[in-house]
């Protein structure tokens, strides 16, 4: 029992560690083709998220990987019955990957705009349908033992849709301070503004987002049952208004950590809501697939908790070295170079 707990706590980290890190390369791809006019500042863009995003999606195959060995049912159910919204996910994900990858080798301008609608499309679609995909799980998804009574336009519901929206307003204030830091100031000033602007979006999206909670999920009952937990969505609520407090202010750096904090509070609140369940029946709570009942056994958990004891540090390790190597402000020296 141990062991499940540890990796149900291990499972929400990865994936909110995972938003928080990628969260901004989606966000950055977003905003790209409406803050980056000039070929100078599509290259500050790319050169921006270039050197991290690949590490960033480690976390994403370490999420998905812990789901499948710690939570096999789970891991099973959920791309059964989200089979679709994941799949295209998964396109989208390959179709950002090869696009920023090809965009600084493009040698014609029809070239060069088919990279950057795919560096638009590739970011927009993972960044709405993940958040689609666990307000659905917040939710509780239609499912019994006869199977899953879902389809993907179900999965488009109010709740859902405002889940998305949330997630996808979050990234796109989160990749405009991102590129603020790192990108020559007149890209990083359009950047900031765009940020400034979609804060007030992310904000309405929360406000709604809470109050749809108390409607359409049972979320909030174990902190009703445990008080004390409410401090994990009063932290998020006052690192949502710190993030706003530090962009009016022009403190960029402070306003990019408060923003990383908010993604990382917001989906701890959600996880903490849905213990013990990790994917809820909307039908009957007998069917949920819960930490006890989908959970690999308690000698697979043990290995895979030294394996983890032993290589995340050295994971983090190399991320904390990438970001202090890339983490400068991109020169017309850095423009002039091929590729990132």
């Amino acid at each position: 029992m141990e062991f499940q707990i540890i990796w149900f706590i291990l499972w929400g980290l990865l994936w909110a560690v995972y938003f928080a890190l990628d969260g901004f390369d989606f966000g950055a791809g977003i905003l790209y083709p409406f803050v980056a006019k000039e070929e100078t500042e599509k290259k500050a863009v790319i050169h921006a998220i270039g050197p991290v995003w690949n590490g960033n999606e480690v976390w994403l195959i370490t999420a998905g990987g812990a789901t499948f060995a710690a939570f096999p049912t789970t891991y099973a159910y959920m791309f059964s019955y989200l089979y679709t919204p994941l799949l295209i996910i998964l396109f989208a994900l390959i179709l950002r990957g090869v696009a920023v990858e090809f965009r600084p080798k493009a040698t014609t301008e029809t070239q060069k705009k088919l990279w950057d609608l795919g560096i638009f499309v590739g970011s927009f679609i993972p960044a709405l349908l993940f958040g689609v995909a666990f307000g659905n799980i917040f939710m509780g998804l239609k499912f019994d033992d006869s199977g899953y009574y879902g389809t993907l336009f179900s999965l488009l519901n109010p709740y859902g849709v405002i889940v998305g929206l949330l997630f996808l307003f979050t990234f796109i204030v989160h990749g405009g301070l991102w590129i603020s830091l790192r990108a020559p100031e007149k890209l990083a000033e359009k950047t900031i503004i765009k940020a400034r602007r979609f804060w007030y979006f992310q904000t309405v999206s929360a406000v709604i987002f809470l109050a749809l909670t108390a409607v359409f999920t049972n979320l909030y009952d174990n902190f009703v049952k445990f008080p004390l937990w409410f401090l994990v969505p009063a932290l998020a609520v006052f690192c949502l208004f710190a993030t706003g407090f530090y962009i009016f202010r022009d403190r960029r750096g402070k306003a990019f950590i408060s923003s990383a904090l908010f993604i990382i509070t917001l989906v701890f609140s959600g996880i903490i809501g849905l213990y013990p369940n990790l994917i809820p029946s909307s039908i009957d709570p007998k069917y949920s697939l819960t930490l006890f009942n989908s959970s690999s056994s308690p000698y697979t958990l043990k290995i895979m908790t030294i394996v983890v004891i032993i290589f995340v540090p050295i994971v983090i390790l190399y991320q904390a070295w990438t970001y202090k190597t890339f983490m400068y402000k991109i020169t017309e020296k850095d423009l002039k170079e091929e590729s990132y």
